[in-house]
Formats: C-alpha cells, structure tokens, sequence
C-alpha cells in the first residue's frame, strides 16, 4: 500500500510541476487529471510521443500512476454533451492502455432533473456502460467511479442495484469514505461488503461540527466539510486495515478539498498523518 496524490490542485500548471513536488517528497503516485484541455492529460489531444514523455517522466521522478483521473457526468441529460462526456472516458481508456495504466477513475453520472438516482442507474446507466466496459476490457482497463455523494451512486443502496445491473468485473469503485461518513453510512461495513469492487481508493476526510448540528440538523448546511486525512472523523487505521483484511494493497490518493489548508502543506500532513499505517520497503 502506499500514498499518492490526485492532480486536480495543481490543474493550472504543467504535470511536470505536480510530478517535481510528489517525487521530492517520496509519494508513490499520481492519480492524474485527464480531459480535454487537461494540461496533464489531454483526451483530445495525446500522442505517442506525449505517452513517452510522460512515462519517463515518472521514472524520472520514481512515480507509478495509479490511474487516470477522467470525472465526468456520464449521465448528462442534454444528449451531445453526453456523447462528449463518455467520448472523453473512451480516450481516457485508450490513453490508459498507452500509459500501461490499469484504472481510469470516473463518475456514475448525476441524475437529470426529475429523475431520481434509482431510475437513472435502471435507465441511463445500463446504457451508458457496458459499450465502455466492454471497450475497456478489450484494453486491460478497469473503471472505478469514485462514490461522491452527488452522483447516481449517493448510498450502498445504489451500489447494489448497479452491481446487479452491471457486473462486470471490471467495473467497480474508487473508493471515499469521506462521502459516506457524513451521512451516518458505515464505511467499514462497505469496504467488507463490496470488496471486490474496490479498485482504487481517495484518502480524504471529513469534519463533522456536532455543534452546529445540533443547531441546524442533519438537513442544514455547514456542520461538516471536507478535510486532509487526520483531520477529521475518519479512523483511518482501521479503514486501511479493513481494506487489507479484503485484499486491497494498492494507492490511498489524497483528494485536497481542505480549503482551510495550503495545496503543499495539506499533501504533506495527509502523508505524514497516513504513512504511521503503511511499511515501506527499500
């Protein structure tokens, strides 16, 4: 198991700049940010010669990837920004397999007005997916749709009927238990329950203000937010050793949504704070 970064905070600048600070300070992977336009990876733009500069770019800086990092609604309702979208996941599979990368991490797509997120993973999901499966099975590429709770896939409930729907091996999570614990979901029981589609993992917590709930409830706003790994709620030894006893040894990906931390210096406290759980071997 080992610790790494997810790209987005440093969008604005080449991937050179994310990789320089990573290598420096011994993180084991980039979970990189791929769009169209995307300064790190552009699926609109990618060559084979972009693919070499790349790969050696991580051996320059002794990186892996742990997987390409396309979010994106799938499940739009306008209809050609729904093409774009997927379009943009079928690049992402294509660069992936350039890349020798195994995960693209993507979206179950958000329900369209007036729909809820049952029906849309029953109506929209099942069309949407297979024909990107299927094309990033022939490709050696599995699809892990991180769980943010705006999504299809809000509740374990959701996961279930998608699973069903859609079970194909390689299609799973990328898994964050920040979205889960701030809705009194048990993220340990969900590790142990969908273990085998865990292929991927964010290392983000979350802060729960039990005063301000107090005050305004559950339906409120403001007593919880997003924050760098240590700093809230989440017990992430027994997290990670849960996800050991289920088989998982791969990347936990810092995602800095901590507004109240510096990019740097909230990458660095998640490492420190997550390392305490993780050997690593010369």
């Amino acid at each position: 198991m080992f610790v790494g970064i997810l790209t987005a905070p440093f969008a604005g600048e080449p991937l050179e700049v994310v990789a320089a600070f990573a290598g420096e300070h011994r993180f084991g992977s980039l979970e990189i940010v791929a769009g169209p336009g995307s300064k790190h990876i552009d699926t609109n733009n990618f060559t084979p010669e972009r693919a070499k500069e790349v790969l050696n770019l991580m051996e320059k800086r002794n990186l892996r990837i742990s997987s390409l990092a396309a979010y994106t609604d799938l499940t739009a309702a306008d209809p050609e920004r729904r093409r774009t979208n997927i379009q943009t996941v079928y690049n992402a599979i294509n660069i992936a397999k350039m890349l020798g990368v195994d995960v693209v991490c993507t979206m179950a797509g958000l329900p369209p007005n007036g729909k809820d997120r049952m029906k849309t993973i029953e109506e929209d999901c099942t069309v949407v997916f297979p024909p990107l499966l299927e094309h990033a099975e022939k490709n050696g590429v599995k699809l892990a749709l991180e769980n943010w709770t705006a999504t299809n896939i809000q509740n374990l409930a959701h996961w279930k009927r998608l699973f069903e729907l859609i079970p194909n091996k390689n299609f799973g999570l990328n898994f964050d238990p920040s979205h889960l614990v701030w809705q009194g979901i048990d993220y340990i029981e969900a590790v142990d329950r969908f273990a085998d589609r865990i292929f991927h993992t964010h290392g983000k917590d979350t802060e729960i203000k039990e005063h301000v709930k107090r005050e305004v409830g559950i339906l409120g706003h403001g007593w919880w937010r997003y924050v760098i790994p240590g700093l809230g709620v989440i017990r992430w030894g027994e997290y990670i050793a849960a996800l050991r006893r289920n088989g998982y040894d791969g990347v936990i990906s810092i995602e800095h949504e901590d507004g109240a931390v510096e990019r740097e210096e909230g990458f660095l406290i998640g490492k420190k704070y997550l390392d305490q759980f993780i050997a690593y071997y010369a």
